[in-house]
C-alpha cells in the first residue's frame, strides 16, 4: 500500500466517523451503548493488531508511532470503563459533570486525531525525501 492510498483510507475512516456523530446524535442511549460497544471491539482489534506490530519488530526497528498507538489504546479502555460508571450514576450535577468532561474528552480526541493526521503528512514527506535522496545517492555512485 502507498502512501497515497493510505491517507485515503484515512480519509475514509474520518467519513465513516463524521457519518457516526451524526447519526448517533438522534439515537436511543440504548442505541448509543451499542455504538459505544461496537467501536470498543473495533478499537481493542486495532490495539492488539498495532501491539503485536510493535512485538514483532526489533527493538531497534520499532516505530515510535507503531508504539504511540498501542498505547494510546488503553486511553480508550478507560472511555469504557467511564461509560460504564456512568450507566451506574443518578445524581442530575454528578451526570452534568461527567457529561461536561466526556464532551471535553471528545473535543481533545479530536484535535489528537487532527495533530496525528498533520504528523503523519510531515512522516510521509520526510520518508518521501529520505527515499528521493536514496535515489540519487544510488545514481551518483553509480555513475563514478
Amino acid at each position: 500500500m502507498n502512501f497515497t492510498e493510505k491517507f485515503e483510507d484515512l480519509q475514509k475512516k474520518a467519513g465513516e466517523a463524521t457519518a457516526t456523530v451524526k447519526s448517533a446524535a438522534t439515537e436511543s442511549r440504548d442505541q448509543l451503548r451499542q455504538r459505544i460497544d461496537q467501536a470498543q471491539v473495533e478499537l481493542d482489534l486495532a490495539g492488539m493488531d498495532a501491539r503485536q506490530k510493535v512485538d514483532q519488530t526489533s527493538e531497534e526497528a520499532r516505530s515510535q508511532w507503531a508504539q504511540l498507538k498501542a498505547d494510546t489504546s488503553s486511553k480508550f479502555n478507560d472511555i469504557k470503563a467511564k461509560v460504564d460508571q456512568r450507566n451506574a450514576e443518578h445524581d442530575a450535577k454528578m451526570a452534568a459533570r461527567d457529561a461536561d468532561w466526556a464532551e471535553q474528552d471528545a473535543f481533545d480526541a479530536i484535535d489528537y486525531a487532527a495533530w496525528a493526521v498533520d504528523s503523519a503528512r510531515l512522516a510521509v514527506l520526510d520518508a518521501i525525501d529520505a527515499r528521493v535522496n536514496a535515489e540519487e545517492r544510488a545514481k551518483e555512485a553509480a555513475n563514478h
